[in-house]
């Protein structure tokens, strides 16, 4: 998205601009280029449907969108209304801020309640079943570094797939830095058979931390050029094969975000330490957290890789 040129001529009215601008504003805040694709559609929907320009839309034509029907023809959940007004809304206050419109239909509409499924993480056991039909080819051996790396480090699935040579530091340690929500940067501790299973699989790809170029990313691909690796999509359609071979029900990738929370529990952290170990909570306080775990050892991760049968070659200090 932020990578394309948009080219405009004095004719294109400055809310379409705009829509660009806001667009790359979401992706630099956000970290995840999936919402910015699902705004972006959206977006296009909407106003395509409409015809006019976001200072003639009226707060009715918003609610008619918003509770809609889908392409499906059933009306459409919750969840699925307050996403859309959340991307309208969010676009609508960008283009206050720029000064294009001077209010927000959105404001006039109440949001419906929704009663979100409590997250559900795997146990160690459950983990164990997924690792174990993943298999030992040089696709699988990515696969599972990737899997262990979520696990073990509990950070999101963008800050690890984005993952460069670059980032993974040996000097006075095993560390690795990370670009997380919002942008922020953020250094931690990488757990040593989360390491391990990273160099199995570049072995594999015939590909050495030694020799790659610092922009490469850590999980190769036979379909990605330039360096690139394996995309968000295609991780998550091996992860549900995965997870079906296991004979664990479907799930996203966040799942394994959750997994290392309910690890870590188990392994006896207290909550605040999962969720300062997830960078939880308010922005303030997680800036705080940041800086009290930046560049600090990970103590816990032994215990986490013990119950889910990893072996190390060398144990947590």
């Amino acid at each position: 998205m932020t990578d394309d040129i948009v080219l405009f001529d004095k004719r294109t009215p400055g809310w379409q601009q705009a829509f660009y601008a806001f667009l790359a504003e979401k992706e630099r805040r956000s970290g995840s280029h999936r919402t910015v694709e699902s705004y972006s559609r959206m977006l296009q929907h909407f106003f395509g449907s409409m015809g006019k320009p976001p200072n003639e839309i009226t707060s009715q034509e918003v609610f008619g969108f918003a509770y809609g029907l889908g392409l499906s023809g059933k009306k459409p959940a919750s969840i699925t209304v307050g996403a859309r007004l959340a991307c309208l809304s969010s676009f609508y206050r960008f283009l206050i801020r720029m000064k294009i419109v001077s209010s927000n239909p959105c404001d006039e509409i109440e949001r419906p309640r929704t009663s979100p499924s409590p997250p559900r993480g795997l146990s160690a056991e459950e983990i164990r079943r997924l690792l174990y039909v993943i298999p030992d080819s040089p696709t699988g051996l990515r696969d599972l570094a990737i899997i262990l790396t979520l696990t073990l480090t509990g950070r999101r699935r963008s800050e690890i797939l984005n993952l460069e040579a670059g980032d993974i530091l040996q000097t006075g340690g095993l560390f690795y830095t990370y670009r997380g929500k919002g942008g922020k940067q953020g250094k931690r501790e990488l757990p040593r058979p989360a390491f391990e299973a990273i160099e199995r699989a570049l072995t594999a790809w015939d590909k050495s931390l030694d020799t790659m170029n610092s922009d490469e990313s850590l999980w190769p691909s036979r379909h990605s050029t330039e360096g690139r690796g394996i995309t968000s999509g295609s991780f998550y359609g091996n992860l549900r094969r995965y997870m079906r071979h296991a004979g664990l029900p479907p799930a996203g990738v966040h799942i394994l975000r959750h997994s290392a929370a309910k690890l870590r529990r188990d392994a006896g952290e207290s909550v605040e330490e999962v969720s300062r170990f997830l960078d939880h909570s308010s922005l303030a306080v997680t800036t705080v957290y940041l800086r009290r775990l930046e560049g600090q050892e990970d103590r816990s991760w032994g215990k986490v890789a013990e119950a889910i049968g990893v072996q190390s070659t060398q144990s947590p200090r």
